[in-house]
């Protein structure tokens, strides 16, 4: 989002499907969150797209996607009634100001947004769906983050190509920019930057603007649609108090409801093929107010994402810091190999000096609020996942919408395809950027660290035997446990250990994961700072003791931590997690070469990829 047309589902797989189906349409059943006429609140059952093999989606996933739904539902509740409570503001100053709780009504703003249902086209997928707190802020399903990667969308079954980032933090990264001095890019959001924002100078309020209207996530095939479903909401006072009383005072044709429930893609729309971006007519002036209100969406989710319910500070590390915790012994060892002999540091930033190339820091901390990244992007050399649902989805779905025609054609270039406004990213907004495509091809944004281990407390660890909540790391979630996650770092380039394979093709005697490394899906640019750091198999242990220390919620308790109703798994070793069972590793087919409408845009990939 390879090799030329998937065998057709069998027998099993379609009987799989309908089971899938009948599922669906019961758990389907929700109760609408605001009151509108009838006619726009019925809730409709997205009609089934399921072009996977089997084994590609986790045979819980329609139970597991109820059950993520009842979660928001309960967060959105709490919402509402935080929102209620809030002591009226006095609007005064020059320019105006809330003054008192202007503070918490935006974020209570951004939150109710967050986990509101209703911004979809089948009123099934709030923002949070991908991303919970118990898992910090990212995918909270555990048979998904094992198995088909990307979270599905509200067309169900579509889904993306990628893990869903933590929104903790990501409210510090800043404006994507080169420097033109070392030819470097830094900061913007999404794992290829793409969230560049470029237009309100805030890339992590343009972040909260994608996956609205990605036929992928939330899908619905106009910005105005948020405008339409906001004037719908229960919570519609509050927005007004808050960006203006006329705010939502949009004047909609007698079909946007219908266009809105429609999600993004539809032929009947005119976007099979990627145009008509806005089908809903609005007057000139209508459609300046509509993305006026499409501004202030983002800008509220980023206040809510500031907040202190997402990002804290409230680490055993932020403790230790501030002199009111102790490092445990591993703790401590982990610390100092971050910052040594593990390379950590190098780019995700401690806000201390690096000891790699030898020698004592004895520097005191020179950041209170170390963020854990670089802000830069890196090419860490991950294998392609077969497991990837995106590969799959090369046929029309029920609304004559196909969201990755290539393949296994497919290579994520990551921002070398953002730059070239390529296949599954965004349009760049910057032409001066585009001669820099190849140095960037198969770079990811370099994520934080902070609360890369965070679970629900029922099951406290990332890691098997457990009880262990399941994660993915990594942007294509081919890593499934930090244990894994530094082994890769240290071993990735070891010649007992790197194979000219692709996954699922280990040779015999040989453990993937553990002593094979199957080659990377992309080979230009790879960061060499990593991949033979000699770090004995008691360090890789320490380095995860010290990650662990980065979970928020040691001061005072993580927000909604507790809310997980779901099932823990264990079992296993950390370092063979995901290797086994029917949602374990799966044979990646012959590859095609990479889709010309990918590596073939100028100025192509150099050397070219395979």
């Amino acid at each position: 989002m390879g090799k030329g047309r998937f065998i057709a589902l069998s027998t099993g797989c379609v009987m799989v499907a309908l089971f899938i189906a009948v599922s669906l349409t019961e758990s389907a059943q929700v109760k609408p969150q605001q009151a509108v006429p009838s006619a726009t609140t019925e809730q409709v059952v997205p009609p089934l797209y399921n072009p996977y093999p089997p084994g590609i989606l986790p045979a819980d996933l329609v139970s597991e996607i109820a059950r993520v739904r009842r979660e928001i539902q309960g967060i959105f509740d709490q919402a509402l009634a935080q929102w209620l409570a809030l002591p009226p503001p006095n609007l005064t100053g020059q320019p105006p100001t809330l003054q008192g709780s202007g503070y918490q009504m935006v974020q209570t703003l951004g939150k109710l947004m967050n986990f509101d249902e209703n911004m979809s086209p089948f009123r099934n997928r709030a923002c949070a769906f991908c991303h919970m707190p118990y898992a910090g802020f990212s995918g909270p399903i555990p048979s998904v983050n094992l198995t088909m990667v990307a979270y599905p969308g509200s067309e169900e079954f579509r889904a993306g190509k990628r893990t869903a980032q933590r929104y903790t933090y990501s409210p510090w990264f800043p404006v994507l920019q080169l420097n033109e001095t070392q030819e470097l890019f830094f900061g913007g959001n999404f794992w290829d930057s793409r969230a560049t924002g470029f237009l309100l100078q805030n890339p992590d309020a343009e972040q909260a603007q994608h996956p609205p209207v990605d036929t992928q996530e939330h899908a619905l095939p106009d910005t105005a649609c948020i405008a339409l479903r906001l004037g719908q909401a229960p919570y519609r006072p509050l927005f007004e108090q808050v960006w203006g009383a006329d705010s939502l005072a949009i004047n909609f044709p007698f079909n946007s409801e219908s266009i809105c429930a429609t999600p993004g893609g539809a032929a009947t729309l005119g976007q099979a093929a990627g145009g008509n971006t806005m089908p809903i007519a609005l007057s000139p002036a209508d459609r300046t107010k509509a993305n006026r209100v499409f501004d202030n969406w983002g800008q509220s989710l980023d206040a809510f994402e500031k907040s202190k319910e997402v990002s804290p500070f409230t680490s055993k590390f932020d403790a230790f810091l501030h002199g009111d915790a102790t490092l445990t012994a591993d703790e401590m060892a982990g610390y100092n190999l971050f910052r040594g002999k593990a390379a950590c540091n190098t780019c995700h930033l401690d806000g201390r000096g690096s000891t790699l190339l030898g020698g004592t820091d004895t520097s005191a901390p020179a950041q209170v609020n170390p963020v854990f990244t670089c802000f830069g992007s890196a090419n860490e050399g991950l294998p392609l996942n077969p497991r990837d649902a995106i590969y799959y989805q090369n046929t029309p779905d029920p609304f004559g919408f196909t969201a990755n025609p290539f393949g296994f054609g497919f290579r994520d270039l990551g921002m070398g395809t953002f730059l070239r406004s390529g296949p599954g990213s965004a349009p760049n907004p910057n032409a001066t950027w585009i001669p820099f495509a190849p140095s960037t091809d198969g770079q990811f944004q370099v994520s934080s660290a902070r609360n890369v281990a965070m679970t629900p407390p029922q099951c406290p660890t990332t890691e098997a035997p457990g009880p262990y909540f399941q994660k993915e790391f990594f942007h294509n979630g081919y890593i499934k446990s930090l244990k894994q996650l530094v082994h890769f770092y240290n071993t990735r380039d070891v010649a007992a250990f790197a194979f000219p394979v692709t996954s699922g093709h280990c040779p015999p005697g040989t453990v993937e994961r553990v002593t094979c490394w199957p080659m990377p899906e992309v080979t230009n640019n790879l960061d060499m700072t990593t991949g033979m750091l000699g770090l004995t198999d008691q360090e890789e242990n320490q380095v995860v003791a010290f990650l662990q220390t980065l979970t928020d919620g040691f001061t005072t308790p993580f927000p909604n931590i507790n809310t997980f109703t779901g099932t823990c798994m264990t079992g296993g070793s950390a370092s063979t997690q995901g290797n086994d069972g029917p949602m374990g590793l799966i044979p990646t087919p012959p590859l095609p070469p990479c889709a010309p409408e990918i590596c073939g845009v100028a100025p192509v990939p150099n050397p070219p990829i395979p």
